[in-house]
């Protein structure tokens, strides 16, 4: 140790070190900033995005570099092309009329699954609900289990939910939970042995330590599913956790929506899961496969429902394009509740312009939301589509965490993915669109009511003082990193 530290000393004091030791770090600073937006300029990024990270790698490129190189990560090649053998397989689905409409054939040219006929839909619209179904459906599960989520929370939910799961697994239950990495961080550990114990199976999802490939700490799997004997499926926006769910009421929790379906759009949802777990786990997907049921679910029902993911496993971005798709062609309403608002450009003036055109919109946030600096980011936006004619409400008091677009009354979307830049462009996101006349009627009736509980945002003021304005201009330029 001694003769390490007299070399230590020697070489710290050496006039070399003194004199041009300062002038490589700047030259090898220089450098890794230019092959970081050279990097950066080759990806196909949205124009707000990749100006953001210029401007963080050009003016603090000590902090703007290595942030790139962990969290700049969209379309990874090698991840997107490792993802694709792992493709759903899905069967020939039978003609339904939703087919032929605009948004149903973008979504399928751009990759999603064509929609599916022969399904029953239960909107699900309190977490006390959400709980008791999903319990439910643990214990009367009598061969498979597979669950994915966002959050696992290190809470009174989470424990019970591990606690059930790990119960079903000794039954015999073929138990598999799919976590995030990062938003699991807390729980994807010991939190989760008692299930491991019992016989079921945890994998997670893009580890961030040890890192799997450039940019894996940003691609987060924000996708939200359950699926109970490869028949039955849930799916929306709740993580498992208090604030989403619970057995007994509770004042500080979020208002959500989800739905549990039944029917043959189970199987695409069950593809989905099984290569998400294959991709997360390394497990053969042709061996999972053989396991399934010889045919899809029977038809349960009349509504036809389309199911379409996005992330950096999908080659373009169709969920993206469905929304704008709806938006571009409504006639008469869209309809939006969402936590964050932070579109790009092409979306903020399609709202835009169809407002001036007299399309009644409406766009719900909350008043407050659990990330202040996106609500900052969201201002600009908001005054900028109320000034042409959209009808911006801030729900309150209390977080709402629900995913909704309905168009004309006549198609709706539930899911995932919040309209922001993250999970438009980013995130492994999942979504479903509603056809069915009176599955949409029950969605326009929801968000009916959440207007009647929110108020217009109120008119901004004729002058700001100067340290908010700045701080919102910061905001909304960093917002397509948030």
């Amino acid at each position: 140790m001694d003769t390490l530290r007299q070399f230590y000393d020697a070489v710290r004091d050496h006039p070399f070190t003194n004199a041009l030791l300062p002038h490589l770090l700047t030259v090898a600073g220089f450098l890794l900033a230019f092959l970081a937006i050279a990097r950066l300029m080759s990806e196909r990024k949205q124009p707000g995005n990749t100006f953001a990270w210029l401007f963080a790698i050009a003016f603090v490129p000590w902090l703007g570099v290595p942030f790139y190189l962990l969290f700049g990560g969209r379309k990874v090649k090698k991840l997107a092309a490792r993802k694709a053998q792992l493709r759903p397989l899905l069967p020939a689905w039978p003609p339904v009329a939703s087919a032929e409409t605009f948004a149903a054939r973008v979504l399928t040219l751009n990759g999603a699954c064509p929609p599916v006929g022969g399904n029953r839909v239960h909107f699900i619209t309190t977490g006390e609900e959400a709980f008791a179904q999903l319990e439910s459906s643990i214990r009367e599960a009598k061969h498979a289990i597979h669950v994915m989520t966002f959050i696992l929370g290190r809470d009174a939910v989470g424990k019970r939910i591990i606690r059930l799961l790990a119960q079903r697994a000794r039954d015999g239950v073929k138990v598999r939970l799919l976590l995030d990495a990062l938003g699991c961080f807390p729980t994807s550990g010991g939190f989760c042995d008692p299930l491991r114990k019992a016989g079921g199976e945890v994998a997670k999802f893009m580890p961030v330590m040890p890192l799997q490939t450039r940019g894996s700490a940003n691609l987060r799997n924000h996708r939200k599913i359950a699926i109970f004997d490869h028949r039955i499926a849930a799916l929306g926006g709740r993580n498992l956790a208090v604030e989403y769910m619970g057995p007994t009421p509770l004042k500080r929790r979020w208002r959500d929506f989800g739905a549990g379906i039944e029917g043959p759009a189970v199987s695409v949802l069950n593809e989905i899961f099984l290569t998400d777990w294959c991709y997360a786990s390394g497990q053969s997907l042709d061996r999972l496969r053989a396991d399934l049921p010889p045919t899809v679910p029977a038809a349960a029902g009349k509504s036809e429902i389309q199911i379409v993911t996005s992330g950096p496993d999908v080659a373009g971005d169709p969920l993206y394009e469905g929304i704008l798709s709806l938006v571009q062609q409504a006639e008469r309403s869209i309809w939006i509740v969402t936590p964050y608002f932070i579109p790009d450009e092409v979306l903020q003036r399609s709202l835009m312009v169809q407002a001036r055109a007299g399309i009644d919109i409406r766009l719900v946030v909350p008043a407050k939301s659990n990330h202040p600096v996106t609500d900052l980011a969201r201002r600009f936006h908001l005054r900028e589509l109320q000034a042409a004619g959209v009808k911006v409400l801030f729900y309150g008091p209390g977080m709402n965490h629900a995913k909704l677009i309905v168009v004309d009354e006549a198609v709706g979307l539930w899911g995932s993915a919040n309209m922001d830049m993250r999970s438009l462009f980013v995130n492994f996101e999942i979504g479903a669109l509603t056809y069915s006349a009176a599955d949409t009627r029950q969605l326009a009736r929801w968000m009916q009511e959440v207007f009647t509980q929110a108020k217009p945002m109120p008119a901004p003021a004729k002058r700001q003082s100067l340290l908010p304005t700045i701080g919102e201009e910061i905001a909304r330029l960093l917002a397509p990193m948030l």
